[in-house]
């Protein structure tokens, strides 16, 4: 969805002054699949940045060799390879003097977990405790789920999306039995401005938030709504999940609504008007021209071109505004 994909060529929005620059995947056509697995040096530049920048996606590391810390959230996490790790969407995060990185990068969206939506409170709670140091027995269960994921989307054999989700799937719920780190963090200075992470209070409003709008009810994707639920002000509400996230609860309601939809396009045999009255649009009209503003694609072209296209893979991730 825009905001979260992002088509090459496209122009990507500015960045805010004083902001963090935002990452989105790059795909080849409107309705490929949000998915891309690949080492460091085939993912590209971005996937090492020495920067702190936020994502629009998730994003698993399978660490295998290399030295430096990784900077997730202001908490510094040495490597001592192999490692496991774990990126929400808005975290803020960068690699810091890091030598010789070695492993294996999974970028996916939302949108790539129609299957098993429950796995979004699985990667939640594991972008909490994101730096894992594997022993022998789990880096070697890792290291065979990534390898077939890859094979699995170098591929591209007939029903390999499938294939992806449910090896996806197994990887993330077999993550989340993994003991917590078993290293001290270092803390890092905090950036200044309006980049700088937030306070315990307003982390928790937009963790709700983001709790809130994972649902399906539509009553609940209103800024208003939620802010009514949390009780706080919309204001605040808007500060607190701009802070986390780097995006407005507006964008993030659009996101939770475009993924809804799709997952009962592609899954369901409902009409669009159906479709459109179960995420909160009754006019079937404004919904059409809402999907297409999302997505790039009419409910219609989405349903009958399914996920997939013969050009499949995910080359890059775009970074929004100039580089740095």
């Amino acid at each position: 969805m825009r905001g979260t994909t992002v088509l090459p060529g496209t122009g990507c929005a500015d960045v805010e002054e004083g902001a963090l620059p935002m990452h989105r995947l790059e795909v080849p056509m409107p309705n490929v699949m949000p998915f891309a697995i690949g080492t460091f040096d085939t993912i590209g530049p971005m996937s090492r940045a020495s920067f702190p920048h936020r994502h629009t996606f998730y994003e698993i590391v399978h660490v295998t060799g290399g030295t430096g810390t990784h900077v997730i959230d202001l908490t510094g996490w040495r490597l001592h390879p192999p490692h496991l790790c774990v990126i929400a969407p808005g975290q803020v995060h960068h690699w810091q003097d890091a030598t010789g990185l070695e492993g294996s990068v999974v970028l996916f969206t939302e949108d790539f977990l129609i299957d098993h939506p429950g796995d979004r409170d699985h990667l939640r709670r594991l972008g909490e405790r994101p730096w894992l140091t594997l022993d022998e027995a789990a880096h070697a269960w890792t290291g065979r789920l990534v390898a077939e994921l890859d094979d699995e989307y170098r591929r591209g054999a007939a029903g390999f999306e499938s294939v992806l989700r449910a090896l996806l799937h197994i990887l993330v719920v077999r993550a989340g039995r993994l003991p917590g780190p078993d290293t001290a963090p270092e803390p890092v200075p905090a950036p200044s401005g309006p980049a700088a992470p937030p306070a315990s209070r307003a982390a928790s409003v937009a963790e709700e938030f983001t709790r809130l709008i994972s649902g399906t009810d539509p009553s609940l994707w209103a800024v208003g709504s939620c802010a009514e639920r949390i009780g706080v002000t919309t204001g605040y509400l808007a500060e607190a999940v701009k802070a986390a996230t780097g995006r407005t609860p507006g964008q993030l309601i659009r996101e939770a609504r475009t993924h809804e939809a799709k997952r009962l396009l592609a899954r369901t045999d409902l009409t669009v008007r159906q479709v459109a009255d179960r995420v909160g649009l009754a006019d079937p009209a404004y919904f059409c021209r809402f999907f297409r503003r999302e997505t790039g694609v009419s409910p219609g072209d989405f349903r009958r071109g399914g996920d997939i296209h013969h050009d499949h893979r995910i080359e890059s991730i775009a970074r929004t505004g100039p580089a740095a």
